[in-house]
């Protein structure tokens, strides 16, 4: 199973530093939505994990949550594309929970859910959070540019608390591009 998780906020969607709490402030960032469904349609599944603290800090409720969900999923059917999965902790920094990231509990939780091996997973986002994250399931990094990333634009190399390998991208279409590439040459190198 071909399979990409991808943080949400400052990934598919619009970060904001107040939180977005409702499906009127989640707004796709430009071009997201289709690379989504550029990478549906190349036989990939995408899953969402996603910190949602908000929920802990009672800033939105679960149906809100859903609401802005909902709104998500519709907007990427629109366009021939989905999301299978949105796995999200709901937990304030403070709880110490397993689910939220930096910790792998989110991706340890999708992994299991869909019996893969997460060993060379893409994960894809915009913080040092979900780079470690990603690296500590097992995972094959890839910082974005936009929310939270942009304030990597330009640093090169990476400060030292980012994994090793994690790999750098524009934004959320420059990934697919990628991916889609990088497969399209190992199937050309197979062929061979």
């Amino acid at each position: 199973m071909k399979i990409v998780i991808l943080d949400r906020n400052g990934t598919l969607n619009v970060h904001r530093e107040d939180f977005v709490k409702s499906d009127i402030e989640w707004t796709p960032l430009p071009g997201a939505l289709e690379a989504v469904a550029r990478l549906n349609h190349a036989g990939w599944h995408v899953v969402i994990a996603s910190n949602q603290s908000g929920l802990g800090r009672g800033l939105f409720d679960v149906a809100s949550l859903n609401a802005m969900h909902a709104k998500m999923h519709k907007m990427l059917a629109a366009v021939g594309g989905r999301v299978d999965a949105v796995f999200y902790c709901p937990h304030s920094p403070d709880e110490n929970c397993e689910c939220r990231k930096p910790k792998p509990g989110l991706l340890l939780q999708i992994a299991e859910r869909y019996g893969v091996d997460l060993a060379n997973v893409p994960v894809a986002g915009d913080s040092l959070r979900d780079m470690q994250a990603g690296a500590a399931a097992g995972c094959e990094p890839h910082l974005l540019l936009t929310g939270m990333g942009a304030a990597c634009r330009g640093v090169v190399p990476l400060p030292p608390e980012y994994p090793a390998n994690t790999r750098v991208h524009e934004d959320l279409p420059a990934f697919v591009d990628f991916l889609l590439e990088r497969e399209e040459r190992n199937a050309l190198n197979l062929a061979v």
